[in-house]
């Protein structure tokens, strides 16, 4: 069963690749808690199918780098979610110009996509099951709005909806 807005959103693990070395975070892949990272905090998410996919590359990501500045005045952070790996993710944002202004965040095995029923079998495509395009707006890890898209649409997970539910 897909979450819900008053759901509060499953533990678990996420991924990010790190630039830059910081006190408890290594260059390169970096595991992070789910529960830990979303406490006392009000996060953008958007997730999508794949990194580097049509829609996601031409439209999703992009729109979510250039509001970043007017996302991050009303939350404290913006999260890409995706099935796919971290180095994936990192190299994805960097070619966007996401960092800094939006966490690359790597659901590799789709884990937080499944128990959260958000997943999504392209496996007829050949890219496997993957996660639905969505947004939702987390406060202090509960879901405060929730905006799926239909198949194969971008009309309601963008980040100027983003900017008028925050």
């Amino acid at each position: 069963m897909a979450i819900k807005v008053g759901d509060r959103i499953p533990g678990g693990k996420l991924w990010e690749f790190v630039e830059e070395e910081t006190p408890g975070c290594s260059i390169g892949p970096n595991e992070f808690d789910v529960a830990e990272l979303i406490k006392g905090k009000r996060i953008a998410v958007f997730a999508l199918p794949g990194a580097f996919t049509p829609t996601c590359s031409a439209k999703h990501l992009p729109g979510y780098v250039a509001k970043a500045a007017q996302l991050k005045k009303k939350v404290d952070e913006i999260w890409c979610i995706s099935v796919n790996d971290a180095f994936v993710m990192g190299a994805w944002g960097r070619e966007h110009g996401a960092t800094g202004k939006v966490r690359m965040m790597a659901d590799g095995n789709g884990e937080l996509t499944k128990a959260m029923g958000m997943e999504l079998d392209l496996t007829a495509r050949g890219i496997g099951v993957r996660s639905q395009r969505y947004s939702m707006l987390l406060d202090d890890g509960v879901v405060k709005t929730l905006n799926i898209e239909g198949p194969g649409k971008f009309e309601v997970s963008d980040a100027e909806t983003m900017l008028k539910q925050v």
